[in-house]
């Protein structure tokens, strides 16, 4: 565990803007502004660490396939890494965190958010005995990495709702689970969790005991964490194969919803050592009951609401949705279903 104690905006601000910089740096040199990868019957899709809000896409990936596409998944250790390669023209799609992808295009990457992943699914969690954020100020704080989403969300929260100069002090602990557990056993006070972390505390009498101090959905109902990003100009080139991918994206999530169990079942087709069987329906259940996949969701005004949120952070400047998002691809299902999303 590393201590990362810092002033709440500068830290991961500083940290993933160096990061992406040179990424972007390699990648735009490289690529001269266009990856040019794939093709009209073959492209790639980035996944980073996938975990059960990848297996609606791993789905979609499948259905395509079967369609008559050749579409080949990558795995990625970041999403800096993904959005290096969908730079370079490695791969034509990636589905992960949304911060990386529009610091990108700030900084003049061809890329483009096309759909959601997954609803804004993270929550923080504290020790019982903690009455509010204003009892985290100098308490250890578990934070997944300087650059993730999850901190983004964290640090702006502090500085939103916590009195003024309260401050924790940040541990980096990078498993979710090792995070757990440490929140657990006394050794952090608090961390943010995603839902399936949270299903995990829920089994247990101890974890029913911690507090949860913040509903990151209710906190930012308009944030967008996780899209579906892609090489612009592959949307432009080849634009059915594209349709292709979101319309079985949708298709997907929309079975999720309305079929209890069919999470489930997916989750155990593509990743099945990744989750004990004995907590896979008690896993899946929270992501059904609230709706959390709807990649149709996905709006002009949500875009514009996560751009500011990180405006708001300081790390990108100003930018309008229509420059980060090609939302037609969700626009001509609608169309085609009537309407409905």
């Amino acid at each position: 565990m590393t201590d990362s104690s810092r002033p709440p905006r500068s830290g991961v601000v500083a940290l993933t803007s160096a990061a992406l910089a040179s990424v972007m740096l390699a990648g735009l040199l490289t690529s001269c502004g266009s990856g040019g990868g794939g093709s009209g019957r073959s492209f790639t899709v980035a996944l980073t660490e996938p975990d059960i809000t990848s297996v609606p896409l791993m789905e979609a990936v499948d259905q395509v396939r079967a369609a008559g596409y050749d579409v080949t998944i990558e795995e990625t250790a970041e999403p800096e890494l993904a959005v290096e390669g969908l730079i370079r023209g490695d791969y034509q799609f990636s589905a992960e965190a949304t911060g990386p992808a529009l610091m990108a295009i700030a900084r003049g990457a061809p890329l483009r958010i096309v759909a959601d992943v997954v609803g804004n699914q993270w929550a923080v969690y504290g020790a019982a005995a903690t009455g509010d954020c204003g009892d985290l100020d100098g308490r250890a704080f578990g934070i997944f990495s300087e650059g993730a989403m999850a901190t983004a969300m964290v640090r702006q929260w502090i500085e939103e709702a916590c009195p003024e100069g309260a401050r924790p002090q940040f541990l980096t602990i990078g498993d979710s689970e090792t995070r757990t557990q440490a929140l657990l056993g006394g050794e952090i006070t608090a961390t943010a969790l995603e839902q399936s972390d949270a299903a995990h505390l829920a089994k247990s009498a101890k974890g029913r005991s911690l507090k949860r101090l913040a509903d990151f959905r209710q906190v930012f109902p308009g944030l967008h964490p996780q899209t579906v990003y892609a090489d612009e100009g592959y949307l432009e080139e080849h634009p059915k194969p594209a349709q292709a991918l979101i319309d079985a994206l949708i298709d997907v999530q929309r079975k999720i919803n309305e079929e209890p169990g069919h999470l489930a079942g997916l989750v155990r087709e593509h990743l099945p050592d990744t989750y004990a069987e004995d907590d896979l329906e008690d896993i899946a259940a929270p992501y059904v009951e609230q709706k959390l996949f709807d990649a149709a969701a996905l709006t002009p005004a949500g875009v514009q609401d996560t751009i500011d949120f990180f405006v708001d952070t300081g790390a990108i400047e100003p930018m309008d949705a229509a420059h980060v998002a090609d939302l037609s691809f969700l626009d001509r299902n609608r169309a085609k279903r009537g309407g409905t999303s």
